[in-house]
């Protein structure tokens, strides 16, 4: 049996007080579980893409750097290096949010990370196209790098979420309800004696009472 809460006294007002937690607390008991499954399903079906995200970056950075590595076996690391310096060019990416079960997630929004040879910043006659293609394809890497990202962050914060509503709802389901339930019975229990104790001792003043007026009618 759950342990009944200290301090309580045995009256009808607490009675009332504690019969109306428990209807409270039941109640967000089970607003507790639906959140919990709601973000449960929500973070099952985004941590699914996880996976799919991550390989697609891979597979992406290693064509990229198969391309860099030809272009630096034919230009020479040295040029290629070279080329990177006169590349310096800022990428922004901006940063919103939005909210999925009163969880505040991530959205990244990237400029176009592509680019022609001439904004890259370096020209064609001492370059290679596999150059190019290294490029390219880093620059698609980026973009699916930033999408990675943003949903990396959104399943951690799903997952955080989902731990802490699952502790709230095992709190009230395990400890809350039931001590507030045996504390109510508790009270119940209290005040059905007090009230024998009190019928008993009206009993007795009115068998005294009784007895005291036929000694005095004699």
């Amino acid at each position: 049996m759950a342990d009944v809460i200290e301090g309580i006294k045995p009256t009808r007002m607490e009675l009332l007080k504690l019969r109306k937690r428990v209807v409270l607390a039941v109640r967000g008991h089970k607003l507790l579980k639906e959140k919990r499954d709601a973000l449960v399903a929500e973070f099952l079906s985004i941590a699914g893409s996880v996976r799919s995200i991550r390989n697609e970056a891979q597979q992406q950075l290693a064509r990229a750097y198969e391309d860099l590595l030809a272009a630096q076996a034919i230009m020479g690391t040295g040029a290629v290096k070279e080329v990177s310096w006169n590349t310096d060019q800022d990428i922004q990416v901006h940063m919103r949010s939005r909210n999925i079960m009163g969880v505040t997630v991530p959205l990244l929004e990237m400029d176009k990370a592509e680019r022609t040879v001439v904004r890259r910043g370096y020209g064609f006659v001492d370059t290679t196209a596999r150059l190019d293609e290294a490029c390219r394809k880093m620059e698609q890497a980026l973009t699916i790098i930033v999408k990675l990202a943003e949903v990396e962050e959104t399943v951690r914060r799903l997952a955080l979420e989902v731990e802490k509503t699952k502790r709230r709802v095992n709190a009230l389901e395990y400890i809350v309800i039931p001590r507030l339930s045996a504390t109510v019975k508790y009270i119940r229990m209290r005040l059905d004696e007090i009230e024998r104790e009190s019928f008993t001792r009206l009993k007795k003043i009115k068998a005294v009472l009784e007895a005291q007026a036929k000694e005095a009618a004699v």
